[in-house]
């Protein structure tokens, strides 16, 4: 009869943890600044995301949502433009699937496919841009930045010139 009670009690207990985590991860997109939290405690740094996120969404299934008022551009080794909405599937060390980020490569804007830290003491952040793979000191990522509502990239006289900017 102990054990029958011992057994139900945990049972109790594991079911009232649960509750309570799945409460605490429904508040998940009301706290702008628990983002960095939450980044940290699944192995990333704060700062791959700007301090401008407004809030956030994180799915069961580890889909992550970054809300922002607009487009903006932070600066880490080089230049990153952030949408809106910033995605990817959050896990352990990793957002993969990255939506919503482009870096700044030799004059080219190229979208951000993961982000990967694999080992935390490493010191290095591993940047997957679809046609090379960076590797960043985690240190550029520790601070969330500030994020400047986006520029122009164009040259507007080209724009107006047409193909005569081209020559």
């Amino acid at each position: 009869m102990g054990a029958l009670f011992g057994s139900c009690n945990l049972r109790i207990w594991i079911s009232i943890f649960i509750i309570l985590l799945v409460g605490l991860c429904s508040n998940c997109g009301e706290d702008a600044s628990s983002i960095h939290s939450l980044l940290r405690s699944m192995g990333l740094p704060a700062g791959l995301v700007p301090k401008q996120a407004k809030s956030y969404r994180l799915d069961e299934n580890g889909r992550l949502e970054v809300y922002l008022d607009a487009p903006c551009m932070a600066k880490y080794e080089n230049r990153v433009i952030f949408d809106t909405v910033f995605s990817a599937n959050l896990s352990y060390g990793s957002l993969i699937g990255v939506e919503g980020m482009s870096q700044e490569e030799l004059f080219l804007w190229l979208p951000v496919k993961d982000i990967i830290v694999n080992y935390p003491t490493s010191g290095v952040i591993l940047i997957d841009i679809g046609v090379a793979h960076k590797q960043l000191s985690l240190s550029l990522f520790e601070d969330p930045p500030d994020c400047n509502p986006q520029v122009t990239l164009r040259n507007p006289l080209r724009k107006q010139r047409g193909f005569e900017s081209l020559r």
